[in-house]
């Protein structure tokens, strides 16, 4: 199947240049956290952390483009030597390969799957579909054509020893250790930046629960508060409310109950709610009316800032920063590369 979205940008960018043709022409980079200041004024050191108090998400984007840029290019590379090593040991050279495999697999768009890309384009030209079917058929086959060769070299990986040692950006990124759910031994954990009033954030809960159970001692979680009180003014005190709870051992009961009702994150219902988990009523309204963890709460806020983060739900999964509502698949690719990391890292100490 052809993947709609290249071929149809693809597709515009032809009708356009058909349409106008005159227009159309014939080291690594280095981690937050780090001690050594990268400036001295006054005797005053200015470290790498403070910058990114300041510029996070912008650094961490960079990093995060540098990133995608490299993979694309070295699964450009990887496929291109899986080619020629399996042209080599068929004796043919790898375009030999290529037709032979691939390219002579691939039937001819038809009449209807043509026009339903030049429909979607057309605004882009005001020549006829007639006009350029034959074109936009090639388009069309060869853009199926690249994308079974790049089936095909992925699937020669079985076949060749692969090792990909480009690593995606890690931030060092500290939790609290009172605030985990799993085994705190766990290998891989994910650090969650969220905010109690934040429905994206509620909507993860979910799959965060799923990914645990499916990885019991490998996983853990743990909760930081990023709560973004400019559009959720309850977000702050159903933090603080959170805090409360840990002091009687109530924490992630406080939690899932606050994310069960959204609406119920103002002071008075966050009391009821902690006496309907059997929390002692006058403690944790005292705890709450005294603003007792103002301060940890910006603490949490301040080291996510730090961090890159600007949005909820934001998470670290052993350094590895991931973003937004994402399903158990996207947790689980990335837990599976870091367990295989681990398993690796062991090996290796075994064996010295």
């Amino acid at each position: 199947m052809v993947r709609q979205g290249s071929v149809r940008a693809a597709l515009f960018a032809l009708l356009f240049c058909l349409g106008f043709a005159t227009l159309c022409p014939a080291q690594d980079t280095p981690q937050a956290g780090r001690d050594e200041p990268v400036a001295t004024v006054a005797g005053q050191p200015i470290y790498e952390r403070d910058l990114m108090s300041v510029a996070g998400p912008s650094l961490l984007d960079l990093r995060k483009q540098e990133y995608k840029l490299k993979s694309e290019v070295l699964n450009q590379s990887v496929r291109k030597r899986l080619i020629e090593a399996e042209a080599k040991k068929k004796g043919l050279t790898a375009e030999e390969l290529l037709n032979q495999e691939v390219d002579s697999k691939i039937a001819e768009p038809s009449d209807d799957e043509a026009k339903g890309y030049y429909l979607g384009a057309k605004s882009g030209t005001t020549l006829s579909f007639d006009e350029i079917k034959s074109q936009v058929k090639r388009l069309l086959k060869n853009a199926e054509i690249q994308q079974a060769r790049e089936k095909y070299a992925d699937s020669l990986q079985d076949e060749f020893e692969v090792s990909i040692r480009l690593q995606p950006p890690v931030v060092q990124v500290s939790y609290d250790p009172a605030r985990i759910k799993g085994s705190a031994d766990a290998p891989v954990t994910i650090i969650e930046f969220s905010d109690f009033q934040c429905p994206f954030c509620n909507r993860i809960e979910h799959a965060l629960n799923e990914v645990l159970a499916k990885y019991p001692g490998k996983v853990k979680l743990t909760y930081r508060d990023f709560p973004l009180s400019q559009i959720h003014p309850n977000a702050k005190i159903a933090a603080e409310a959170s805090r409360c709870a840990l002091d009687q051992g109530k924490y992630w009961q406080m939690h899932d109950a606050m994310f069960a009702d959204q609406s119920k994150l103002d002071e008075a219902a966050l009391v009821k709610t902690a006496a309907g988990l059997g929390m002692d009523n006058k403690s944790f309204e005292s705890c709450l009316k005294s603003g007792k963890y103002e301060a940890v709460v910006q603490e949490d806020f301040q080291a996510g800032t730090e961090a890159g983060v600007n949005a909820t739900p934001t998470f670290f999964i052993n350094g590895e920063f991931l973003s937004g509502v994402q399903s158990e698949a996207e947790f689980e690719k990335i837990i599976n590369t870091k367990l295989a990391a681990v398993r690796d890292g062991n090996s290796t100490r075994a064996s010295h």
